[in-house]
């Protein structure tokens, strides 16, 4: 198979084009997933520290918090990110 068919390209510089910045998005991939890895420790540090405190688990007004800067940021399409972040990161409530 060549790069022209792996890509849908009609030339083989635009098969070139592709392949290379699909490296980078991969790239960019692997270091999303990691921050989204650090994200999820990072909260449930601060999870554990509210219930050893006698809070709940979640602080809904936080939450809307970051549903408004991620919709702010990229638009309807950021709340679903960041729905889909905080369960990652909270679980399901």
């Amino acid at each position: 198979m060549t790069a022209i068919d792996v890509t849908g390209a009609r030339t083989t510089e635009a098969a070139d084009v592709i392949t290379g910045a699909r490296e980078r998005i991969d790239a960019l991939d692997d270091r999303i997933i990691g921050l989204i890895q650090e994200r999820m420790a990072v909260s449930a540090v601060i999870q554990e520290a509210r219930i050893t405190s006698g809070g709940r688990r979640v602080n809904l007004s936080r939450e809307m918090e970051v549903l408004s800067h991620y919709s702010e940021a990229l638009g309807k399409p950021g709340t679903s990110l960041a729905m889909t972040l905080l369960e990652l990161c909270r679980g399901r409530i």
